[in-house]
């Protein structure tokens, strides 16, 4: 067999270990197939199956480059865990050798780099390489401990191409990591580091800046204490700010502002960025001083949120952001208060300003809870003479009652037209769910919403919370299972980029699956929890419900196409059609009648009358049955004279209208629930194949197993309520009254 060439390895790993989180099964399997194929120890002599692991593995991290990289993180840390207790330690081992073969592949292709042809290629394996590296340190930083030293120069990388920026922002994150654990480092190692990365921050932007920074907090905070080195740099940003706040307050039209926006955009970020990763209230950097520098950070920052140029507010966002994972309690402060809820819940503010806000509390979130994760190692290390569970609890107290503050606007962000705000609303409510921050229930209605989101990525992670939730809290998803389909209608109302076309109930590919069925699947187990939903979503059809009719449709649709597996559920749904049909369709006819008759002159009264009567006994008993316009279709077909027929009953039952057309609209609006409830269930029958007998002997009362047979499915049997979709699309309840919109009415409540 021909062996396959390496990019058909590469796409088969990648596509093997993204189901490294699955169902148990495949995830042993994963996790055995990765540590045959890469964390088995090589011989020390096969230089050449070494070489072939390691470009495997580059290739497989450069392919993830785009997706992340989670899925490696957790295999490392699944094989590690496997072995802890074991006395041969041969995925340890392998990692040693992968590592140390790493570094000794970078070296190499630093001195290809200079070779012209491989130049693109070469750089992108050392990106690879160095990324792939970083992935290890960052689940076992001591493997590199030892390559330190090797690394530190590659921060001095002169930066012309988007690799060399990822060469640097790699080796920062590397050292950031590697550089606390060293024993006893020499000062001129250290002292070259902090420069280069000093030069780093000075130099470059944003990406480079927040990397360096993070590396400058771990080697001063942790290694040297070199407090002195970053207050200078602290107030070589932070002077340059209140000098540029002082001239904007003199002249906000100046041009000397103008000229001096790039160094304006620059300290906004670098001074919040510093603010992140050191504490510059503590005596090591003010010394004696009074003042507090959060609070004068803090009103700096804020001052321009207020900006005129966006950029500029966003720059102080973001800045404003970064102080708050030093600081969390600054965010209660009521002008921060102010300033995130009136970004997230203004429809007309910026989509830029409304990102940021929730990427600030996303990175907030994440940083709490790599913190406590840190902090739980660090107590398990130490003999339990610390309450844990009380240290832990100090933290999540602090960002409960945060996302208490930000929790209404943060879900309102979900009915947003702009992917990306859905997008990081839903990372915010994700980790505020799984670090059990707020009580769930609150949220369910909005997950449900998201479930029905076009991107499948987000409604994938909306419909997984809902399955965690359901583990936890049985009933909940049933217990707000109509107020998220409710709630589902909005967001399809928000993305629908067509305001003219209705919004539909199911999704617009081959499937035609309704964008509700993951509700419908978690819900439909429990019998007791399907009738009742069921019965709920078909009570909105009622008249007095006075639900819009747009959303009417919309819950048809998904009625239509919920994923049905026993006849049973189709079966009790028509059950329900006939008992609401009854009675709300009588009722309807009747009121029609009633406007008809008390607000016509005495004179028109018997003409009303007998004709009402008779064209009403022709469809009111039967209103509710199918059979209801077969006589009229059947007389059009036979008889020559029907068409003028019809026009009399339209032009007898025009003549006995009211003067107020209220009563007119009132009616062609309540009718759409009745119409569609008709043509709902005409298309079960149709899709399941059932005979009106069966549809008559059905009693929900019945044992279940007498209906328990699974459904045989029709195919191409579609759901098209035309005179539903005529009546939005022509936006009927809004029309002017004219003679037409009467005789369409007219010709309705005959049907």
């Amino acid at each position: 067999i021909e062996q396959p060439t390496f990019p058909k390895i590469t796409e088969m790993c990648v596509k093997m270990i993204r189901r490294v989180n699955d169902e148990e099964g495949i995830k042993k399997l994963v996790n055995e197939t990765f540590q045959k194929l890469w964390f088995t120890p090589t011989l020390h002599h096969d230089k050449e199956a070494m070489t072939r692991k390691i470009l495997n593995i580059t290739d497989v991290v450069a392919a993830c480059r785009d997706t992340g990289y989670d899925w490696f993180e957790q295999l490392l840390q699944n094989l590690l865990k496997s072995e802890e207790d074991a006395s041969y330690k041969p995925v340890k081992k392998a990692c040693t050798q992968l590592v140390d073969n790493l570094v000794e592949h970078i070296l190499k292709y630093e001195e290809s780099l200079s070779d012209s042809d491989n130049k693109g290629v070469n750089s992108g394996r050392l990106v690879a390489c160095i990324t792939t590296l970083f992935l290890f340190s960052k689940i076992r930083p001591q493997l590199m401990v030892k390559h330190a030293m090797t690394m530190q120069p590659y921060l001095t990388t002169k930066c012309s191409t988007q690799n060399d920026f990822m060469v640097i922002c790699n080796v920062a994150k590397i050292l950031e990591l590697v550089v606390p654990l060293m024993e006893h480092p020499s000062e001129t190692f250290l002292a070259t580091i902090e420069e280069d990365l000093m030069k780093l921050i000075i130099k470059y932007g944003m990406t480079v800046v927040q990397h360096c920074v993070s590396c400058l907090g771990a080697v001063v905070n942790k290694v040297t204490q070199n407090y002195k080195f970053v207050w200078a740099c602290f107030n070589r940003y932070y002077g340059a700010l209140s000098k540029l706040k002082n001239q904007h307050q003199e002249d906000p039209n100046s041009t000397i502002l103008t000229a001096n926006k790039p160094a304006l955009l620059r300290s906004l970020f670098t001074v919040g960025a510093l603010c992140r990763h050191f504490d510059f209230d503590q005596e090591d950097f003010k010394g004696n001083s009074k003042v507090n520098i959060k609070d004068k950070v803090l009103e700096l920052l804020m001052y321009f949120t207020k900006h005129s140029d966006e950029e500029v507010q966003t720059k102080a966002i973001i800045g404003l952001g970064f102080a708050f994972i030093q600081h969390p309690s600054l965010m209660f402060e009521q002008e921060v208060k102010t300033l995130y809820n009136s970004i997230l819940s203004d429809k007309n503010c910026s989509v830029n300003l409304k990102i940021q806000v929730l990427k600030n509390l996303q990175t907030y979130l994440q940083e709490e809870d790599t913190r406590m994760q840190q902090a739980d190692r660090d107590w398990k290390k130490v003999a339990k003479q610390e309450d844990l569970k009380e240290m832990g609890d100090i933290s999540s107290g602090m960002s409960s009652s945060i996302m208490q503050l930000y929790l209404k606007q943060v879900l309102e962000a979900f009915f947003h037209n702009q992917s990306s705000v859905r997008h990081f609303a839903l990372n915010v409510i994700a980790l505020t769910l799984n670090q059990g921050l707020i009580h769930p229930v609150q949220c369910v209605p909005y997950l449900i919403a998201m479930g029905t989101d076009p991107e499948p990525s987000m409604r994938n992670k909306a419909d997984q919370q809902l399955v965690e939730i359901d583990k936890k809290y049985a009933g909940f998803i049933h217990m707000k299972a109509v107020a998220g389909m409710k709630m589902s209608y909005q967001v399809q109302q928000a993305i629908n980029t067509c305001p003219k076309d209705p919004v539909r109930g199911f999704r617009h590919d081959e499937s035609s699956s309704a964008l509700c069925s993951h509700l419908y699947s978690m819900i439909r187990g429990n019998r007791q929890h399907r009738r009742a939903f069921l019965i709920s979503l078909l009570n909105l059809f009622d008249d007095t419900a006075k639900t819009e009719v747009n959303m009417l449709l919309y819950i048809a649709d998904n009625l239509a196409c919920f994923p049905y597996q026993t006849q049973e559920e189709p079966l009790f749904i028509m059950h329900h059609i006939d008992i609401t049909l009854s009675v709300s369709g009588s009722n309807l006819l009747q009121s029609f009648k009633e406007s008809m008759v008390k607000d016509k002159k005495k004179e028109r009264k018997p003409v009303s009358d007998e004709e009402t009567e008779s064209d009403s006994n022709s469809g009111s008993g039967s209103e509710s049955e199918e059979e209801a316009s077969k006589p009229r279709r059947l007389r059009k077909r036979v008889d020559s004279d029907s068409d003028s027929d019809e026009e009399n009953d339209i032009n007898a039952v025009m003549k006995c209208l009211p003067e107020n057309s209220a009563p007119l609209i009132e009616f062609a609006n309540v009718s759409q629930g009745i119409l569609l409830l008709l043509m709902l269930k005409q298309h079960l029958k149709n899709l399941c194949g059932f005979s009106d007998s069966k549809i008559q002997k059905y009693s929900p009362s019945e044992s279940a197993k007498v209906y328990d047979k699974a459904i045989n499915r029709k195919t191409g049997v579609h759901f098209h309520p035309k005179q539903t979709l005529d009546f939005l699309r022509s936006d009927m309840a809004n029309s002017k009254i004219t003679e037409e919109v009467k005789r369409s009415i007219v010709k309705q409540y005959l049907d």
